[in-house]
């Protein structure tokens, strides 16, 4: 009997930990954090990890109380300026939902890191739907409500199914529903989920309930991960997001504003990926 296929969070950390190599990684500089969570723009959702050479990670902090514990001395300890960045990253392999995001945003650090030493650069999104590209008369599949990109997934003739944890989201809305049902995912010819989908360890089960799918997209500021461990399970393609001004990045997350400004999203995408980083 073959050996089952090692957990999404040891395959990324593995994928990593090949990229580095025998490498020291720069340390973690300093953790930003919003000043408002979720009270302000969407941008206010996330926090971010940045390392001593500029590599800023995003991680989704509304999700399973880590939110409330990302303003704690404990947030401040797991993430203090000096830590080794490996050992951060290696946190998301935790049960706890802290440790958890402030180790997948160490990761998306330390991708962006190996990226740039390797000469490789994340390409452009061409859209707001990471290249789903959804037809007419298709059924697309989303998991984790995007209320802004609903309507443009309609606008394109397709019908859509939203599938989420939270019940008081269950129901009808303005030509499409939102269902607490994953196996609604079975009918689906393309399906694009948030990166959330990382931090409560609900890939997999995703994934094997859409396997009708011929395209399944990954997307969302925390997805600046390497890819190689979510293409091998059958991903397709990886919308994230890059910081390219520190500054005014940094400035505008911790005042509780919109940063969109200084980043930009990216989209790596399977049939384009050259293969794994090797230190």
């Amino acid at each position: 009997m073959p050996a089952p296929p090692p957990r999404f969070a040891d395959a990324l950390l593995a994928s990593v930990e090949t990229a580095l190599g025998a490498r020291t990684p720069p340390q973690v500089a300093a953790l930003h954090r919003p000043p408002r969570l979720g009270r302000g723009p969407v941008d206010a959702e996330f926090c971010a990890v940045e390392l001593a050479d500029g590599s800023i990670g995003l991680g989704y902090v509304l999700l399973d109380g880590a939110g409330d514990a990302l303003g704690t001395d404990r947030a401040a300890a797991l993430a203090r300026p000096g830590t080794p960045s490996l050992a951060l990253a290696r946190a998301y392999a935790r049960a706890d939902p802290l440790a958890r995001t402030l180790g997948l945003a160490a990761i998306n650090a330390l991708s962006q890191h190996a990226m740039r030493v390797a000469g490789r650069t994340s390409p452009p999104a061409a859209d707001s739907l990471g290249g789903l590209d959804p037809r007419p008369g298709e059924r697309v599949g989303m998991v984790g409500w995007f209320p802004p990109l609903t309507r443009r997934v309609l606008e394109r003739g397709a019908s859509l199914v939203v599938v989420e944890l939270d019940p008081a989201l269950a129901g009808r809305r303005d030509g499409y529903e939102v269902t607490l049902d994953p196996a609604a995912l079975a009918e689906c010819d393309r399906v694009l989920a948030t990166t959330t989908v990382l931090l409560n360890d609900t890939l997999d089960a995703v994934l094997a309930a859409c396997a009708r799918a011929t395209r399944v997209v990954l997307l969302g500021p925390s997805g600046g991960f390497l890819p190689d461990a979510a293409f091998a399970r059958g991903v397709h393609a990886i919308g994230g997001t890059q910081v390219i001004d520190r500054d005014g990045f940094v400035a505008a997350l911790e005042a509780g504003a919109p940063w969109g400004a200084y980043a930009r999203k990216t989209l790596l995408d399977a049939l384009d990926w050259p293969g794994p980083l090797r230190g």
